[in-house]
């Protein structure tokens, strides 16, 4: 397809298809690790197959090809912005991102979350696709367990009512619209702040309702304490939208 093709195309389309959103573990050895993913499938069914996209820098993917297993926990529809900050935006290269955490083990040993987890499912590795930035592991489910009834969370619930953002591994990540698409709007009393790390925008006519932060606060009055909702990243790592 020519360039000119390519221009043509609406990508918009693309944030039209469905995900849910879960956390991605796997354990090898006295190692493990986890991150956040929305691409997870379900691919056969005799006998079940479960799919998993994943980033080769990711750490996570390191150990899923050592281990040989890897496994998804269900998140709920009110899981923490910091637990998904946590799994999301954090490496396990710098740090354990299950230390503090509530896990229980699957039959194979995967760490399965224990709060804000509908249930699990752990995949025993059978393929590898490589799709060039990303591996597609394709495993055979070798346990499951609903653990609560709950609704799950989406992509789409992430995105627009937790205003959640993407990292730019994942396999879906969005752009930020710049100010020139998104139209200036009073910049001087509704100044726009986004952050560095995670691309989280803070809006200041929404506030922070993980913080008690009340629409109408300015990014100037924010406390020196505060803390991106999503990321963890200190108030300095914001700039200007």
């Amino acid at each position: 397809m020519t360039s000119e093709g390519m221009k043509k195309m609406d990508y918009n389309v693309l944030f039209d298809i469905t995900y849910g959103l879960y956390v991605v573990s796997s354990k090898n050895g006295d190692i493990k690790n986890g991150l956040i993913a929305n691409t997870v499938f379900q691919v056969t069914a005799e006998p079940i197959a479960i799919s998993v996209c994943i980033n080769k820098q990711n750490y996570t993917h390191d150990i899923i090809r050592e281990s040989g297993r890897f496994c998804i926990s269900i998140l709920t529809e009110d899981t923490p912005m910091k637990l998904i900050g946590l799994f999301g935006f954090r490496s396990g290269r710098e740090i354990d991102k299950f230390a503090g955490v509530k896990t229980i083990s699957a039959s194979g040993g995967s760490p399965v979350l224990a709060e804000h987890c509908i249930g699990y499912l752990e995949c025993n590795l059978r393929q590898e696709v490589d799709v060039g930035t990303h591996t597609l592991f394709i495993g055979e489910l070798y346990d499951a367990k609903v653990l609560k009834k709950d609704k799950p969370l989406t992509y789409t619930h992430y995105y627009e009512v937790k205003k959640g953002t993407t990292p730019k591994a994942a396999p879906t990540y969005r752009r930020p619209i710049d100010s020139n698409e998104a139209g200036t709007g009073n910049r001087e009393v509704s100044q726009k702040y986004r952050c560095e790390i995670c691309g989280y925008l803070y809006d200041p006519s929404k506030g922070d309702f993980s913080q008690n932060i009340k629409p109408g606060t300015a990014f100037e009055d924010l406390p020196s304490e505060w803390r991106c909702p999503v990321c963890g990243a200190p108030k300095d790592s914001f700039i200007k939208e």
